[in-house]
């Protein structure tokens, strides 16, 4: 069975058989994503993090399904009851769908009225009805009648007969296999309100599922985003929501299979049964079943775009070199601020109340002028939750009236997502990193540090609570959460880690440290003071020989006794690394932060050499820009001094945004005003756009125009197709 879900999943994923069988020893033996596909490339053939994952979660798929044929299996075995047609089709069974449909008759379940019928003897009577044999079912029923068994009349044994011939057509995996196929095809999904809904409109309310009153749409063709809308609305019973199958169709088609042999006189008895059949038990089942479809693919895409803007957000370049004004904006409790050195040190703190009900702004410059003159700040970082607007709008006059004096450098400032801020602020980590700071100090100095290095301040935060999705509240949580947390470790170890330097919810996303292992890390520095080479590891408590090797080429030591410690070399290619530098001339004593610009080795000269081609590559690309990080290939963060109204804006103004989320059916893009405007997909390319992803990406810094502006409801139309 093993080699056959190789063999499947080598095809599906479009890789060779070798690779996909050298990618499941791989992981079987404990090994992480991000250390096979960075350091283990000879053996996958160069897999990436993003292919690895695909494999090794298809993997748990068909060996679960694997397991759940076995016990299918065993069971029906247990009750006497495989033979070999049913056994070859179990195996050949290639969905659970498939595989529940064949084991439901054989499943222990609760008495069924079918089971009750069987149990009073009327067995025979079924059998008549579908044996072809001429008579009428009610002369035939007076031979099942039974005052003990309580079938005293002709009339109550045809109806348990049909219950019979009912509970038969709904167990057959054949039938339940078309029916769910053809109504996937041709099925609607139709909403009408739900009852409070109606309330809604009975008191003349607007909601935002208004659109869906009166609707209908295919299932095969209903995009996610709508599904999880619907499901939303149903939940909520906003709405009412419904699968309308083609009836008729599946009846007639239940017919013809059943009644191919059954007389005249039984023929209306034998419908009877087949169509209370589907209507009673097959339609309700097939309808969850495919829901449930949908809403699963659905949570799929979503969390397909949740995973692509959380990676987009995370790798944003670090504005490094600069100081930060962290502002966390509020109305009542006032905007708290914090100051951050160019390395994230907080320098000060303080709290000012310029946004109603004290609109209290002249105070605030005076605070602000004396914050940003004392400690040079560069920027102002400022989160875009409650107050935001009101607050850029009194930053961008402090700004304009701050630089217009002869201060030497030019301040601006930056909307940053505070998503998650307060979350952060108020955990038991923020608590043990800055104790002396209140929850707002805290939350300000953490909008400021996003901005200074996104990756090692968003690592903090549960993934779920960054916000950059759709519908993620009403998706299942725990897959989530899986998904989301690859996504972490693949950037933190596409990145590498300062290991001298990092927090420990940092290093607890390096490939094959623990949570535990990072705090020990973090207490062993703390004791013994920084590490000086990567073999010091070893010294930490639970970091044993197997957790060394997947963590030791993602963590960094910069000027350390061993320079290669300061780049991605794994330790294990220290000999190879330096059998390339001497056959460049050059030795590890030449490392240096600029790199090593090595010429006259040709690939052949891997060969040569002993190395493997990949590791060939990765050493000598990593040896030019040694410790090189992949997030200054990302265009900067807009800076911003001054704002803009929604009066401002004209149609067919041209302006520079940058996108800050992304969903199915287009992007909202942030250019400068109170209100991010929406590219819808439509508007995305003079080219058909299947899905956003496929064009712009969370933290893009794209040129688009203005289509409309509609202030009353607070919406911007944006386009970013060519005049």
């Amino acid at each position: 069975m093993e080699t056959n879900i190789i063999k499947r999943i080598a095809a599906e994923l479009g890789i060779r058989e070798w690779q996909a069988g050298a990618a499941e020893h791989l992981l079987d033996e404990g090994n992480t994503v991000p250390f096979i596909a960075r350091y283990r490339k000879e053996a996958t053939g160069a897999m990436d993090d993003e292919m690895l994952r695909a494999f090794e979660e298809r993997l748990r798929y068909l060996r679960n399904l694997e397991e759940r044929r076995e016990t299918i299996l065993a069971s029906i075995e247990e009750q006497g009851k495989l033979d070999e047609e049913l056994e070859k089709k179990i195996i050949a069974a290639e969905t659970a769908a498939a595989l529940e449909d064949l084991y439901r008759p054989y499943r222990p379940k609760r008495k069924t009225r079918a089971d009750i019928a069987k149990e009073k003897g009327l067995q025979g009577l079924a059998d008549f009805m579908l044996s072809g044999k001429e008579g009428d079912p009610l002369k035939e029923a007076v031979k099942y009648l039974s005052e003990e068994k309580e079938v005293t009349d002709a009339e109550t044994a045809v109806r348990l007969a049909q219950d019979i011939i009912a509970g038969d057509v709904s167990d057959s995996a054949d039938f339940r296999g078309w029916i769910r196929n053809r109504t996937a095809k041709a099925g609607d999904i139709v909403c009408s309100p739900g009852s409070e809904g109606k309330k809604a409109m009975e008191a003349g309310e607007r909601t935002v599922y208004e659109n869906y009153y009166d609707y209908r749409e295919a299932a095969g063709k209903i995009p996610g985003h709508r599904v999880l809308a619907i499901n939303r609305g149903e939940k909520e019973k906003v709405l009412s929501v419904s699968l309308d199958a083609p009836a008729e169709d599946i009846i007639s088609y239940l017919e013809r299979k059943t009644m191919r042999r059954v007389s005249d006189g039984c023929a209306p008895y034998v419908s009877e049964a087949v169509e209370d059949s589907y209507r009673r038990l097959i339609a309700p089942s097939i309808e969850t079943d495919i829901r449930g479809g949908l809403t699963e693919a659905a949570e799929e895409g979503a969390m397909k775009v949740f995973a692509s803007n959380l990676e987009q957000l995370l790798m944003q370049p670090p504005l490094r070199g600069m100081t930060v004004l962290g502002w966390d904006p509020a109305f009542r409790t006032g905007c708290k601020l914090a100051v951050c050195d160019p390395t994230g040190k907080i320098l000060d703190t303080a709290v000012i109340y310029p946004t109603p009900p004290q609109n209290k702004v002249s105070e605030a410059v005076k605070v602000l002028t004396s914050l940003c003159g004392r400690y040079g700040v560069d920027v102002i970082s400022v989160g875009n939750g409650t107050a935001s607007r009101e607050s850029e709008k009194i930053i961008a006059d402090f700004i304009r009236g701050y630089n217009s004096g002869k201060r030497g450098k030019s301040l601006s400032y930056v909307i940053v997502n505070e998503a998650g801020a307060s979350v952060y602020s108020a955990s038991k980590l923020a608590t043990e990193e800055s104790p002396d700071l209140d929850v707002g100090e805290r939350s300000s100095a953490s909008i400021a540090r996003r901005l200074q290095d996104p990756l090692s301040e968003l690592v903090k935060i549960d993934p779920k609570a960054i916000g950059v999705g759709q519908y993620q509240h009403d998706m299942n949580q725990k897959r989530l959460g899986e998904v989301l947390d690859a996504v972490v470790e693949d950037c933190v170890n596409r990145v590498g880690v300062d290991v001298n330097t990092a927090s420990p919810s940092l290093l607890g996303y390096v490939s094959g440290i623990s949570r535990q292992v990072a705090a020990n890390i973090v207490a062993y520095r703390e004791e013994n003071g920084s590490f000086d080479n990567r073999k010091q590891l070893l010294k930490v408590p639970k970091l044993g020989p197997k957790a060394y090797e997947q963590c030791a080429g993602f963590l960094r030591i910069s000027g350390g006794s061993e320079p290669l410690d300061a780049t991605a070399v794994h330790p294990e290619s220290y000999d190879a690394a330096k059998k390339i530098l001497a056959a460049a001339g050059y030795r590890t004593s030449d490392i240096t932060g600029s790199g090593i610009q090595i010429k006259g080795l040709k690939p052949g000269m891997a060969d040569e050499l002993g190395i493997g081609r990949y590791t060939f590559e990765d050493i000598c690309a990593e040896l030019a820009k040694p410790g090189r990080d992949p997030r200054d290939e990302v265009p900067a963060p807009v800076l911003r001094s001054d704002v803009m109204e929604m009066s401002d804006l004209k149609p067919d103004m041209e302006l520079t945004g940058t996108v800050r989320n992304i969903v199915d059916f287009g992007a909202f893009v942030d250019i400068g005003v109170h209100q991010d405007g929406l590219v819808h997909i439509s508007q995305l390319s003079d080219r058909f756009v299947k899905h956003p992803l496929d064009v712009v990406k969370v933290g893009d810094v794209v040129k688009v125009r203005v289509l409309s502006v509609d202030e009353k409801r607070g919406k911007i139309s944006l386009t970013m197709k060519e005049r």
